[in-house]
């Protein structure tokens, strides 16, 4: 059984811009290079919420060194 996305657990490229302070043309691009999970919806690319908290807080741990 597929589960649906509900639409507000779904982010634009400009919000995960905010949220990991990037640009929306770098959130973008990181999605076309798959270092961002994400899926085009459309034109537009768009990012689960759940999946964007896990790639913060594993950027957060890689930078602090805590791997």
């Amino acid at each position: 059984m597929m589960l649906l996305e509900r639409e507000e657990d779904l982010l634009n490229s400009r919000e995960v811009a905010r949220i990991l302070d990037l640009s929306p043309d770098t959130v973008n691009e990181f999605a076309r290079k798959n270092i961002l999970p994400g899926f085009k919806k459309g034109k537009q690319w768009r990012f689960r919420k759940r999946d964007i908290s896990i790639f913060n807080k594993k950027q957060t741990r890689e930078i602090r060194g805590i791997a």
